[in-house]
């Protein structure tokens, strides 16, 4: 058994059918495995962001190919070596989600919100829709934060509420189990 190495990749590029065969293949071919991923369409966009693990000599030569391969997948793609997340036990996970009217700065608000007090976002979704009978614009964010033990949670929570009471937003805080 080898010593499995972490890297993140990054690509964005016109949305076609194919993109996410055509990536995995040349990872397979490089014998990396995907260990995480996030994968949208924005816009006519396509977006996505791996975690991928191998052989720090695979990872290095993935790397050295990017030229050859952003014009092969016509992506522009990005590559950065990490470490894997430490679990030091200290925070608990929770899912936070938001919706209401959409207008501008509600993610800004929110994380704000959180960085204030030391909180990190893990993961964080946001989408809008119209209102099913008066196509209002709606907004829905949702997002899963690691929260320090040493954070009194009713506090933090009934500040949260309070704020999102404040913004006219539809809130659930929980944690998850």
């Amino acid at each position: 058994m080898y010593m499995s190495e972490l890297l993140v990749i990054t690509a964005i590029g016109e949305d076609r059918p194919g993109i996410v065969d055509d990536l995995t293949r040349i990872l397979l071919q490089h014998e990396l495995n995907i260990a995480d991923s996030r994968m949208s369409v924005l816009g006519g966009e396509f977006a996505l962001i791996l975690l991928v693990s191998g052989k720090l000599d695979a990872l290095q030569a993935i790397q050295q190919q990017s030229a050859q391969l952003e014009q092969s997948l016509n992506l522009k793609l990005l590559f950065k070596l990490t470490r894997g997340k430490t679990d030091n036990g200290q925070s608990h996970s929770y899912q936070l989600s938001v919706e209401g009217m959409d207008n501008p700065g509600i993610v800004h608000r929110l994380s704000h919100f959180l960085s204030e007090r030391q909180i990190n976002i893990e993961d964080l979704q946001t989408s809008s829709y119209p209102a099913a009978h008066t196509g209002t614009p709606m907004f829905a964010v949702k997002m899963t934060v690691e929260i320090p033990a040493s954070v009194a949670n009713e506090q933090l929570r009934e500040d949260f509420m309070e704020l999102c009471d404040e913004q006219n937003l539809d809130a659930v805080f929980e944690e998850v189990k």
